[in-house]
């Protein structure tokens, strides 16, 4: 059992600023057979949406005290404007490296709705691991 929190901890602090490879982790414990493989898809794709809640927190809290014209650099300008345009759509692709964290952030910066944030990030993240999974059984 203490590899299924290696994946939760992998997962989290992959979907969080700092890199990971969750992928990876998941893949080597589905190709093993180490745990049924629903439970190894649904505990990564929890941390992982944990993570992610995280860089949204970080983003709302940001706003609070920085005006998102002045502080952002031009990537997460980018992130800002696409998240501002497609809403909690945009963070169905929270999955992606790089991207997603900022599609995160932004969306906390804009304070889109938790509840509904969090269904989204969620899906995005749930199918990418059930496509890594399938990939390896």
């Amino acid at each position: 059992m203490l590899e299924v929190w290696g994946l939760f901890v992998s997962a989290f602090i992959s979907s969080t600023i700092a890199p990971g490879g969750s992928e990876a982790v998941l893949a080597y414990m589905v190709s093993e057979q180490l745990q049924p493989v629903m439970l190894l898809v649904a505990v990564a794709t929890v941390g992982n949406t944990l993570g992610a809640l995280t860089t949204w927190w970080l983003g709302a809290l940001a706003a609070k005290k920085y005006p998102a014209e002045h502080v952002l650099d031009t990537k997460k300008q980018k992130s800002l404007a696409w998240v501002r345009r497609w809403g909690n759509w945009s963070l169905l692709l929270s999955w992606l490296p790089v991207i997603g964290d900022g599609l995160c952030f932004a969306g906390g910066w804009l304070k889109l709705p938790l509840l509904v944030a969090t269904i989204f990030i969620f899906f995005g993240k749930l199918v990418r691991y059930l496509f890594v999974a399938y990939w390896f059984v």
